[in-house]
Formats: structure tokens, sequence, C-alpha cells
């Protein structure tokens, strides 16, 4: 009876996997070519970020207007305030202390003139020479949002570091590239992307302001009919964690605002289920789901054949339970060598190698952060020491 269970989970979640497959081709959402200019400014919240923020500027300097920068700190005391003035960044002091970057970003938009088209960065981001030039060509094209290729700074200081860069490329090389390819609205991760100025006008700021803001844009802009695109020749570059539990504080606060963005729009996207943004609603409001069902599935396989194992010593539940396990490292292995094989992170070939084997264990760990995000009430937003100054 068991067995029929675990069946059924991974069965239904296949099926949703298939099913999501055929719908997010569902689209008919065209992008509407403009005619407004390039003008265009670069947003950046840098709370503290003295150690990292120079080496976005030195390179927003080479193809950037600095008077159209503007860095959002909370104290004109902090040592980034010197290093803006150095490179004749504009500095906005926020009056809130309201934690949360949508609304530093919500302030700083309040302030200043109106563009149209907002770039998002972070402090720690380093943006590549060609990376305006070819946002240009998304924006000339119609779309409202565009968002760049995230490679990564420090992927080679150690295996976390070079893990958790894979999150990103599953979320674009295997997500959005897909979605690309079928008119599909992409999910937006980090910084390193733009607005086009038409939307921030309509909204008079920056509108959002969960745990994670740009998940949260990805939902208003699929129940809008917002048009995105993910373009990959645009390269910016950030800092990744290198200690474990950086990465548990931070995929908690992901998943926490995942729940949180989802229970504020997956109602309203549910009741307008129609074209022209058919197949990203479907797919969006699928979400993960499918994977949970397929976890499920194997957890409640390897939890009876556990029990099994303690209360009557059994071959058979023992050599399932290890097979289960190994079918499911090997899987995991493939699609991190899929990934790694298709997407152009920095990482060297003896990296990309431990990242292969070490990467499963490190995506088994989203389970546990699942857990604490489900159960733990009150999840801050935790900022994390960024050092790395330079790609």
């Amino acid at each position: 009876m068991i067995d029929l269970i675990c069946l059924v989970f991974i069965s239904l979640g296949i099926i949703l996997l298939i099913l999501g497959n055929i719908n997010i081709r569902r689209n008919k959402n065209t992008v509407i070519k403009k005619d407004d200019d390039y003008d265009f400014c670069v947003l950046i919240p840098a709370r503290d970020e003295s150690k990292v923020i120079e080496g976005l500027l030195k390179s927003l300097e080479l193809s950037v207007n600095m008077h159209d920068v503007y860095v959002i700190v909370e104290d004109m005391k902090d040592k980034t305030v010197d290093i803006c003035n150095k490179y004749q960044a504009n500095v906005i002091l926020r009056t809130t202390k309201r934690q949360r970057k949508g609304y530093a970003l919500d302030e700083a938009i309040k302030q200043i003139k109106d563009y149209n088209l907002y770039f998002i960065f972070d402090a720690d981001n380093i943006v590549d020479k060609n990376f305006f030039k070819e946002m240009k060509k998304t924006y000339e094209q119609g779309y409202d949002i565009g968002v760049g290729y995230r490679n990564c700074k420090n992927g080679n200081d150690n295996i976390i570091s070079a893990c958790s860069s894979l999150t990103f490329s599953m979320i674009n090389t295997l997500g959005n590239d897909f979605r690309n390819k079928h008119n599909a609205n992409i999910l937006i991760s980090g910084t390193g992307f733009y607005i086009r100025g038409s939307w921030i006008k309509k909204w008079q700021g920056y509108p959002f302001h969960t745990l994670t803001e740009d998940y949260e844009l990805s939902l208003y802009s699929i129940l809008n009919n917002m048009t995105s695109y993910y373009n990959d020749k645009a390269i910016f570059y950030d800092e990744q964690p290198t200690k474990f539990n950086q990465t548990i504080k931070q995929r908690v606060r992901w998943i926490k605002g995942y729940f949180e963005s989802r229970k504020k729009y997956i109602p309203l996207i549910l009741k307008d289920l129609k074209q022209p943004n058919y197949g990203s609603k479907y797919s969006i409001c699928l979400g993960v789901r499918a994977f949970i069902y397929i976890i499920i599935g194997i957890v409640i396989f390897m939890i009876k054949n556990i029990i099994l194992l303690f209360i009557n010593y059994n071959a058979i539940s023992l050599i399932s339970l290890i097979s289960i396990i190994l079918l499911s490292y090997l899987i995991m292995m493939i699609v991190t060598y899929k990934m790694i094989k298709k997407d152009k992170l920095d990482l060297s070939r003896k990296m990309k190698i431990k990242t292969i084997f070490y990467n499963p264990i490190y995506l088994t760990t989203y389970v546990y952060c699942a857990l604490i995000a489900l159960f733990k009430k009150n999840i801050s937003w935790d900022k994390i020491e960024h050092k790395v100054n330079k790609k």
C-alpha cells in the first residue's frame, strides 16, 4: 500500500512536469516595439558595502554616465558614501529604516527624476563592458523587463560558492532560456535587470516589498501581461556565500519569500487564466509542485525502508533504500553536468568536476531549508557580508 502511495506521488509529479512543459508554449503575449530613447539610470541599494561597491562603480563608469547612478545608503557616515563621491555617483539617504531591498528602491525612485529605463544592481555586482550595449538590444525590441546573465566572481573560492552559483543556472540556463524560446515570461532572480520607465511611472515607486521582491515582480509581470526577456549575452557578476550556514539563511529567506509572494498573487492569477499569457500563468501556478510531489514520494519510500530495517532487518529493504538514494543522486549529477556544460560560469575544470559530485548533496539541503521556512514564523532579512571587490 505504501509503495502504491509513493508511486502515485512520483507519477503525479512527472505528469505535472509534462503538462507544464506542454502548456508553457501557449503564449500570445507579443512584444510591441517602442521608440523611447535609451535614457536610463542605475539603482544600487548599498548599506555598509564599502568593501565591494568600488568594483561595481569602476565597471559602471566604462559605459554609464555616473550622474545617472544612484547609490542608496542608510547613514551618511557609511564609508560607501566616500567611494561614491570619488566616482561622482549620486548618494540617496534613506529616511526610513524598513529593511528589505524593495523599500530602499521605493524611496530612491520617489526622489529622482523620471527615466525611460531603470536598472537595478546589488553593491557586490560587477558589470561586463558590453552589458548595457546588449541590454539596449532587448530594450529596443520592446520588452518591459530585461534580465542579464548572472556569472560568479568567486565560484572558485570553495565548493559552497560554486554550488550556490548553480542556483541561478537552474533559474536562467535551464528555466529562462526555455521560456525565451516559447515567448513566456521569465523569472527574475536577484538583480542585473531593467524595468521600463512607463511601469515605474504607473507605480509611482517600487511596490514589491516581500522577502523576495524579485520573485514578487515576476508574479506581477505575469498577472499583468508584462513582456520580459532573458539576455544571456548581457553579463554581470556577483559574489556567492562561501559558508554553508550563510547559504542556509539565504535559501530559507528565499523559500519564505516564495510562499509569501505566491499567497498574494496566485489567487489573482488563477482568476485570470486566459490569453494572451496563459502558458506563463499556468506554469507559475504550477510552481515547484511537481518536484514536491516527486520528493514526497521518494521520502515516503525511504522512510518505509528505514523503518523495516529497524523493525526486522531485511536485505530487500536495504537494497531498495540504497538503490533509490543512488538513483536520485545519479539523476541530480546528470542535471548538474548538463547545467555546467551549457552554462558559462567562471569555474575551473577542477571545480566543475567537484561540483558535479557535491551539488546533488547541496540540492537535497533545500528540503531542510523548506522545512525551516514552513515552520519558522518570523524570518527577517539578514545581511550577508560581501568581501570580493573584483571578478
